[in-house]
């Protein structure tokens, strides 16, 4: 197939093949948290039948992230030797795999699957923002933002059906995690069109680690503090609002109406973050819903819990869009996007992964919330010290301590 290049080599597709690329952007993008968010709801269902205790099924949780965190530095290169779209055509099937593994009647089978999940949505988290730094160049914010949408539209609607789908209809907590490999199949077909359209990975860019660079540490925690926080959300809220009175449903659609409030954020916080010289008048605002969220549940007040949950969901949406707008913002091109992003996500989830197994162990110990709850609050204060250094009006700058601006 003979491909067409601008004359700065960009390969320029027609309208159509545009069109298409996006579908295909957005329905990766939907299989990014859907797999993991969709699980929180039935993590009681799962500790009974399996007899599990709190911290153990908390590494449900913190196993993709440990997963995201071994393959994230090692996707960016992946991606240089077969090409991002073959790339992450095979993360989707890998995906299938693993979901389906995980859905088996075993325990085994139940910890493997999850830790293959993992490793498939690490590549689309970390290759995601390469490409569309590579292919939309112009559109990094906005492009951003629909993606990110796309990720929490289906991140909500996995964390609200899942009880329905296990107890409605009647398929039980295994058929109602296995489901999620249809969305995974349509991802795969709709991107197929993009393997005969493969690009030679850039060479821009080389020739230094960002790994010595004090901005890519402030993105990389960044990352690393919100991803803290959400997972500890999609593990532990329902549990939390559960302890409180709620039913198991009830609980889990609270968890999904979080995520629905994140969406027209986190539509409209990369397009902002786009057009601002530096974001962190925006980290600010963020950090403020975290702590108004997090302290709202710590007092315990149950007839203002629609507030509490309608802050954390801001807070959420408006952390994750713009951390992944920062591998865009805090680099020239799309190579070091997708090495920022290796490193912000391997690094910054292993830590994420601590706070799911942290919040079980620390309710296992003391019997109550408020510690764990006590625990987001640090963290959201941490989370707006990083992101005053990532926000700021500079570009990551590989093998040196200096930034350029």
């Amino acid at each position: 197939m003979l491909l067409k290049y601008d004359s700065g080599g960009h390969y320029v597709r027609s309208r159509m093949k545009t069109v298409w690329l996006i579908l295909g952007i957005l329905l990766v993008a939907a299989n990014l948290r859907a797999a993991i968010t969709g699980l929180g709801p039935l993590v009681d269902a799962i500790r009974l039948e399996t007899h599990l205790s709190n911290t153990v099924t908390g590494m449900l949780t913190a196993l993709p992230l440990l997963a995201f965190a071994a393959l994230s530095p090692v996707a960016p290169k992946i991606s240089r030797k077969i090409g991002m779209e073959m790339t992450l055509f095979l993360s989707m099937i890998v995906l299938i795999v693993g979901i389906l593994l995980r859905s088996y009647a075993s325990v085994v089978t139940l910890f493997m699957g999850t830790i293959i999940i993992g490793l498939a949505i690490a590549i689309g988290n970390v290759l995601l923002p390469g490409l569309v730094k590579r292919d939309f160049p112009e559109h990094v914010g906005f492009m951003t933002g629909a993606y990110s949408v796309s990720m929490n539209v289906f991140g909500a609607l996995a964390s609200g059906i899942s009880v329905p789908l296990s107890v409605g209809a009647g398929l039980g907590w295994r058929g109602s995690l296995a489901s999620w490999a249809v969305l995974g199949g349509l991802a795969a077909l709709f991107w197929l069109p993009q393997l005969r359209s493969r690009q030679a990975a850039s060479t821009a860019g080389g020739g230094g680690s960002i790994w010595r660079s004090s901005l890519a540490w402030q993105v990389t925690l960044f990352m690393g503090l919100q991803s803290w926080l959400f997972y500890i959300n999609a593990a532990w809220l329902p549990e939390i609002l559960h302890s409180r009175g709620m039913s198991v449903s009830a609980a889990g659609w609270m968890l999904s109406a979080m995520q629905f409030v994140s969406l027209p954020v986190s539509f409209i916080v990369p397009i902002l973050a786009g057009r601002s010289s530096n974001q962190r008048g925006i980290v600010i605002v963020t950090v403020l819903f975290h702590l108004i969220g997090y302290l709202g549940l710590l007092s315990g007040n149950t007839s203002l819990i629609w507030l509490w949950i309608i802050c954390i969901g801001i807070a959420v949406g408006s952390s994750i869009s713009l951390a992944l707008a920062f591998f865009g913002l805090r680099t020239q091109n799309a190579r070091q996007a997708a090495e920022l992003s290796g490193m912000a996500q391997s690094v910054g989830y292993l830590l994420a992964a601590f706070g799911p197994v942290l919040f079980g162990f620390l309710h296992d110990v003391t019997n109550t919330w408020a510690i764990p709850l006590l625990i987001t609050v640090a963290a959201s204060l941490l989370l707006l010290s990083v992101g005053l250094g990532a926000g700021r009006n500079a570009y990551v700058t590989a093998g040196s301590k200096k930034e350029s601006s």
